[in-house]
């Protein structure tokens, strides 16, 4: 009696299919984190420019004349 328990498929087959299953097992795990990453990621700041001039204003590095000047030529 003969048992046929490869099912007549060669190592190639099983090759075969062992590297697609790492590819798609591999890039289901990519997109996972891709979206993990886009969905935990800190959007971009409303307000910047007018945060970086308060900032300069609060660390010294330009006066009280040069940061209403330049707060006014934002808000235009």
């Amino acid at each position: 009696m003969h048992w046929d328990y490869d099912g007549g498929w060669g190592w190639g087959a099983w090759l075969a299919m062992t590297l697609t299953m790492v590819v798609f097992w591999g890039g289901l795990a990519t997109v996972i984190v891709l979206m993990l990453r886009r969905a935990v990621a800190p959007g971009p700041r409303v307000d910047t420019s007018a945060a970086i001039l308060a900032e300069r204003f609060a660390r010294g590095e330009i006066d009280e004349a040069e940061y209403e000047r330049r707060r006014q030529v934002l808000r235009l």
